[in-house]
Parts: C-alpha cells; structure tokens; sequence
C-alpha cells in the first residue's frame, strides 16, 4: 500500500499552533469561572450570612414593639375602668393608630372567654383555653399587668392571595421582585380591673411580619425561614411546609446541624438539597434570635436566609458568557494569528523548496532569494546556497573522476593490449630461436649462437616487462619497500651511463655529461634510484635517433640558488636556452641535488605531458605504434622518488624539441673521513674497469629499463 503524501508544514504548523493554544484557552476559561463561582459562593454565603443575621434583628425589634405596644394598651385606664361602649369606641381609634403590619385586635371576657370585641374574622385564641387559664397556671402564681404570652406564632389559614401566590413563585424558582416572607403572630396580655380587681378582659393581637426583600435572580437577601427550638417550621416561602418538622425533611441532618450551631450561639452558611421537593440546591446562611414567650422565658429561634443556587450564580452566567466570546473571538484571532505566522514562516521555506526542486542542472545553477526577514531562513538560505555550490563542485569532481575512470579504463584495456603484444613478442623469438637451434637449422656454431643471443635479449627484456608490472602492483598496494643507504649520486650516475654506453654507440649519439669533483651524497634506496636513473636515460634513447643526450648534476644550496626552494637558479644543461627555469617548481628543499637529462628526440605534447606520470599512459597507446614499452617507466620513477623524499619533472617544448627529466634529491651530510676515501677508492677502481665491462652489464640493464 503506497504512503500517503504527509502534509504540509503550513498545515502541521497551523495545527500544531491551534492544538496549543486551544487547551490554553479552553483550561484558562474553566480556571476563570471555577474562580469567579467559588468568588460568587463566598461573596453569597457572606451575604446570606449577614442577611440572616438582620432578619433575626428585624424579627426580634418587631416582636419587642409589639409586645410592648400591647403592654401599653392593655394598661390603658379605659380597658380597666370604662363601660364595654367607651371600650369598643377606644379600642377603634386605637387600631388606626397602630402599624400596618397588626392586623387585628381581639378582646375576650375575662372569665367566660366570650368575644366582648374585635376586627378579626374568627377568634384569635384556641376554643380550648380558658383564657384565664393563659395567665394564671402554676408558672404565674401573682399575675401582673405587665404579663404577656405568644399563643401562635407561624402562617395563618387567612394569608392574602399576594403572599401565596409569592410562595408558590419561591417552590417553582420563579419569585418575582418584592415578594413577602411571612410570620404570622398571635399575643395576647391580661386587662385587670383598676384598684387591684380581677382578670376583667384579655387582649389579642394578630400582626403579620413581613420583609418586602428583592428575591430574583442574582439577589443575595434571600427569603426568611424561622424555626423554632422543637424544629418545627414557623415562617417558609412554600407555605406547605410551615407547621412542618424539620426532621421529616431529607436534609435533616443539616436542619440538626443548624439547630445545634444555633443552641451553640454559632452563624454560618450551609448548602441544603432538598430544601423543596424541586430538587434544587439552595444556599442558607443562618443565625439565632432570642424571642419572648412571656415574662419570664425566651425561646432561641432559627433564622435562615435561603435563596437557589442559581440566584446566588446569576453573575456567573454573565461571566460565562463573556468568557465563551472573549473565548471565541480569541479563537478567531488565534487562527487568523496561526494562519498568518504560518504563512510568514512556510512561505521561505516553500520557496527554498521550490528552488531545490526547480534545479536540475547544477551548471545552470542561479542564486536564491537573500531578502528573507527571518534570519534562521535567512541562515537557511545561505546554507542551502553553499550546499548547491558544493554540490556543483563535487558534481564537476565526479564528472572529472568519472573522465579519469573512462580514461583509465580505456588505458587499462590499451595496456592489456599493449602488454600481451609486448610479452608475445619477445616469447616468439624466444621460442623461435630456440627451435631452430633445437632442429639444428644453423649452418654454423656461430649462426647458433647468433640465434641463442636473440633469445636471450628477448628473455631478458620479458622479464623487465614482469618486472615493471610487479613493481607497479606492489606500488599500488603499498608492500613495496626501500632500503635507503648513503650513496654517492655521481657513482650511481656513472654505473647508469656505463650501462648504456652499447646502446649509445649502437645508435651513434653523443653522451654530453658534467662531472662534479666532489662527492655527492645523498640518503637513499642504491638498486631504486639506479632503476630511475636506467628508465629515464633508456628512454631518452629510445626516442632519440640523431643528437645527443646529456647529463647534468648539479648540487643547490642556500648560498647558490638565489630563488630559493621555489625554482632553478639557472636553465640546466641540455635545457632550451631560451626557457625561463623560474618556471620549472622543485618542490624538494635546499639544499638539494639535481640530476638532469635531455635528449634531442622526438618530445612531447605539453598537454600530454601531465599524463606520462601515471600508469598505463603512452602518448602513443596503440598495438601499431613505433616504440615499445609498457608505460609503467615513468610512473614507477615518480613513485620510487616521491618514497626517497625526492621529485621527478619532465618538460618538453613540444613534437620535434626533444624532452629534459630533471630528478632531485635531498643533499646528505658527508660521511666520515675514512668512509670518504674508502667511497673515493671504490670510484676510481670502478671507473677503470668500467669500460671492459659496460658491454656484459649492458644485458643487465635491460631488466630496469621502462
């Protein structure tokens, strides 16, 4: 199954940057609202809590006046000493005088309990109290004027339309502003005869104690709810459940834990869930209040100050929704931000991409775009620029590398070519010779040897082609190895021109040669610089046919050469006269030896002269051509030098101008005294005797030669 293509680094960018900060915003709005609820809660327990708190005051300075205002009227000299008429008539100026929250008045006899007067709808008091029997029991053995007595106290039958209709909108979550909580109270005092007379009236009361409080949504007064110290409800905003017990509720054990904080003279705000049979969760702060029965006792209500919990979070909706589009809107923004840095940042690099991909040809390369403002871009940029030269150049290396692999192929193929016609040719005569004395084909013992000589010049130069071939692959291979020794250079030089002393002769050319009178030492391999030496003078006569060869030493030193390292201090023997030798580098430090030879033969092109370093290379490499050889020669030299920490350099005006290879070496110390003329003695025995033995060492030669 084929890979899909993976996206974009807009795309992955534009994602990445959305799935950041996404959860960034959504977890700060959740943080945000979860603080401002928990600010709400605290704000709303607080206020609930001092709410309760004025409503228990409220409750108490209303049940003070009250009683207070009964007190007063029950001592009053016309209900103690006027006729039943001037009662009635007292009775009703009194009642328009009152406050507007008593409802009514009620005066019963004393002793018979019958209603002598009254503006309520029915009696006040309890059908089964004698209302003597309120005043005078075993707890009031000396009944006083001042005497007092709360026979009710909670939500009567009579309660007007407005106050239900606003409990029932409480049940359903739906009270409207300035709804009533509601306390329905009944007290009654005693009216004795004036000169310490009898119980002559009782007076009641009825008065409804109602706090006009804003209970909508968000409102933080709440609606009051009383109970009395046996857990029985007093005041509710659902009247069903006045008159009830607290401990037939589900939140009982709340309601428990309320009374007792409240018997301990402890506030506080608690949550209640069941608080009406909705279900829903309402929060109440509550306190107790210390209301008189009579004279001599109180009773500590419970005054609570609940409202629904979604009132007391009315705000939080405001905040969640200015939260949900500050969230949106920085949603927006955030993608419109995340679209444009994408942008901003994907376009370069789409472009560097499109300009990698526009490149095909590395010759045709053109220069990126520098105008980027991001400076890692713009790094990026010239990164990619460097790269794409260097691209170009190792490009340019490896179609020269891939050149030289033709070339060396092709010289390979040429050298095989060559080599097998270089080894059958030799091996023929050999062969050739060798029969026809086996078959006796001679007519004389000279004509055998004649023949017997051929063959032996035939196997003496194969093996100096499988010499060179060897020497080559060990070269190749790094198993050759030297044996560098202190040797005097203008032996070794003299050794090489005795050796070729046949050849010159045979092909009648002048050996033009400079001779030092002091040693020249030199620190290296005798049998490989000698080889160096057979090669390049072999070749120097084999491609010359009329002329002269000449060699020149030369010893260089700092005070002798006024170029330095660098070049020669003058054109060497044999060199064209007007060729300028700064021009020729010896890389090889002073002081140092040069060796020179040049011939007068057949030169070299100067833009093949490069090539005749390596192996396998021949200016002429085909099975045809005019002179034999291997090619191995002078590569072979330039490496045995390059090991002895010389150099080899060839130079050649060109076709017809003939050729100089100049060898250098670096110069030795002189050995000691005595080894100096034993080296001294050995030369000069060796030159005496050179003559007579350059034609039997002439043979010898031909194994070295390239």
């Amino acid at each position: 199954m084929p890979r899909s293509r993976p996206p974009s680094f807009r795309r992955i960018l534009v994602l990445r940057i959305l799935l950041l900060s996404i959860p960034i915003l959504l977890i700060g709005q959740y943080l945000t609202i979860r603080q401002a609820r928990i600010s709400l809660l605290e704000t709303a327990r607080q206020n609930l809590a001092n709410s309760s708190v004025q409503k228990g005051v409220n409750l108490s300075r209303d049940m003070r006046f009250l009683q207070n205002s009964l007190r007063s009227l029950a001592q009053s000299q016309a209900l103690r000493a006027e006729s039943p008429e001037r009662i009635i008539d007292f009775l009703s100026v009194q009642l328009d005088q009152l406050p507007y929250f008593i409802d009514c008045l009620q005066l019963n006899d004393g002793n018979t309990g019958a209603i002598a007067f009254s503006t309520c709808d029915d009696s006040l008091l309890p059908e089964a109290i004698n209302p003597a029997w309120i005043f005078r029991g075993t707890n009031n053995p000396s009944p006083r004027s001042s005497d007092f007595k709360l026979v009710y106290a909670g939500l009567s039958p009579e309660s007007s339309p407005k106050i239900q209709s606003a409990a029932e909108d409480a049940v359903t979550g739906t009270a409207t502003a300035n709804s009533m909580s509601r306390l329905d109270v009944v007290l009654a005092a005693p009216v004795y005869a004036r000169g310490g007379g009898g119980l002559r009236y009782t007076l009641t009361l009825r008065a409804t104690l109602a706090q006009s409080v804003t209970t909508g949504p968000g409102s933080l007064a709440g609606d009051m709810v009383i109970i009395n110290p046996d857990g029985v409800i007093l005041a509710h905003p659902n009247r069903q459940q006045v008159g009830k017990s607290v401990q037939d509720s589900l939140d009982a054990e709340r309601f428990s834990s309320i009374l007792r904080n409240v018997q301990a003279d402890r506030s506080s705000t608690v949550h209640l869930f069941h608080f009406l049979p909705v279900g829903k969760e309402w929060l109440a702060g509550y306190t107790g209040v210390d209301i008189p029965v009579n004279n001599r006792e109180t009773e500590r209500w419970t005054v609570l100050a609940v409202t629904p919990l979604d009132h007391a979070l009315k705000g939080l909706n405001d905040v969640r929704n200015g939260l949900v589009l500050l969230t949106l809107g920085l949603l927006m923004a955030n993608a419109l931000l995340a679209i444009i840095v994408a942008r901003d940042l994907s376009l370069p690099i789409e472009n560097l991409s499109r300009y990698a991909q526009q490149i095909q040809d590395l010759s045709h390369l053109k220069e990126t775009s520098q105008d980027f403002e991001v400076r890692e871009v713009q790094d990026l940029a010239t990164v990619v620029a460097n790269m794409m030269k260097r691209l170009e150049e190792r490009a340019q290396e490896l179609r020269h590398a891939w050149q030289d692999a033709q070339m060396a192929n092709q010289l390979k193929s040429e050298f095989l070519a060559n080599t097998s016609h270089e080894l059958r040719t030799p091996l023929n005569a050999i062969i050739g010779c060798i029969r026809l004395v086996k078959d006796d084909c001679c007519d004389s013992r000279e004509e055998e040897l004649e023949f017997l000589d051929r063959a032996d010049q035939a196997a003496m130069h194969l093996l100096r082609i499988i010499n060179d071939i060897l020497d080559i692959a060990k070269i190749e291979s790094g198993t050759l190895a030297l044996k560098p020794e202190l040797s005097d250079l203008r032996q070794i030089v003299q050794e090489v021109v005795d050796l070729q002393s046949v050849h010159l002769q045979q092909k009648n050319l002048d050996l033009v040669q400079a001779n030092l009178e002091t040693p020249v030492w030199v620190l290296a391999d005798r049998a490989k610089l000698k080889q160096v030496l057979l090669n390049i003078i072999y070749n120097a006569i084999k491609f010359t046919e009329q002329g002269r060869i000449s060699i020149d030493l030369r010893v260089e030193t700092d005070s002798s050469s006024d170029l330095g390292s660098g070049g020669l201090s003058r054109p060497l023997m044999g060199m064209p006269s007007t060729y300028d030798a700064s021009q020729i580098t010896i890389e090889v430090p002073l002081p140092r030896v040069l060796v020179a030879i040049s011939d007068t033969g057949i030169g070299v092109d100067p833009q093949q002269q490069p090539k005749l370093f390596r192996p396998f290379v021949m200016v002429d490499g085909s099975t045809t051509r005019r002179f034999e050889g291997t090619g191995l020669g002078l590569a072979i030299s330039k490496n045995f030098m390059d090991l002895m920490g010389g150099s080899i350099h060839l130079y050649s005006e060109g076709i017809g101008k003939g050729t100089t290879v100049i060898l250098a070496l670096p110069l030795s110390a002189a050995p000691d005294t005595v080894g100096a003329r034993r080296v001294e003695t050995e030369l000069t025995d060796f030159s005496s005797s050179s003559t007579a033995a350059s034609k039997s060492l002439a043979v010898s030669a031909e194994r070295t030669n390239g």
